[in-house]
């Protein structure tokens, strides 16, 4: 074998093990808890030893506090063993009286991790009895929340909120590129066990499957190749 056609598949080879899975769950349409209706994407990124997660407030706007993600319950297929959360990150944001938001800098979520039984993961901005740091959708076009009621606007043991999204990333020895989340349910509001059961998107990237950026590499790697075989026939 030429050492580029080598070094091609070298580069192929490396990028896919360095990619893995990605995978979305929704709330179904027309999700409502007793604040009103939810929006909310999870979505699931798996390489070896971890999995990346990033929760996503769809719904512009919100009335009330119980429209707000505050945990999300997933199971990894095949995972045993301990997790870690190895970071968290958001966008915080104050909601005054008025409405009107202030938004301040990336943080540390705050969010705490437990593992119920064996591949479920369990994360929480519920660790406190005024817990913040829940996630909310986008403010209206004049960037107010001019539908919130006292449970957002100027709550101060709820302020402040991380904006539209946050980011986790788990850590597990058992996490592979093609493990799959089997399932995952959305929790919103400050109480316990207002649960919404996601649906998952059709998958991103089936397992297994090249990642763009690893198709890519491919392309450049048989441009190499035949290049040199052209310089060759020269």
């Amino acid at each position: 074998m030429k050492p580029l056609l080598l070094l091609a598949c070298a580069t192929v080879l490396a990028a896919s093990s360095a990619f893995g899975s990605v995978i979305t769950y929704v709330t179904p349409t027309g999700s409502t808890t007793s604040g009103g209706p939810v929006s909310a994407t999870a979505t699931f990124t798996t390489s070896d030893g971890q999995v990346m997660v990033t929760l996503d407030d769809l719904l512009v706007n919100p009335t009330d506090v119980a429209q707000l993600i505050s945990d999300l319950d997933f199971v990894l297929g095949g995972v045993t063993g301990s997790f870690t959360l190895l970071s968290s990150s958001g966008q915080d944001v104050d909601v005054a009286a008025d409405g009107t938001a202030t938004t301040g800098s990336f943080v540390d979520a705050g969010w705490l991790l437990d593992s119920p039984s064996t591949g479920e993961v369990h994360i929480t901005a519920l660790g406190s009895a005024q817990p913040e740091h829940l996630i909310i959708g986008p403010a209206d076009a004049n960037g107010v929340y001019s539908n919130a009621n006292g449970s957002i606007a100027g709550n101060d043991p709820h302020n402040p909120f991380l904006l539209t999204s946050a980011t986790f990333i788990i850590t597990n020895s058992t996490i592979t590129a093609d493990t799959l989340v089997t399932s995952a349910t959305f929790s919103f509001g400050t109480t316990p066990g207002i649960d919404v059961p996601g649906i998952p998107n059709q998958p991103d990237t089936p397992p297994g499957a090249p990642e763009p950026a690893t198709l890519a590499l491919l392309g450049l790697g048989l441009a190499g190749i035949g290049a040199f075989r052209r310089k060759q026939a020269r």
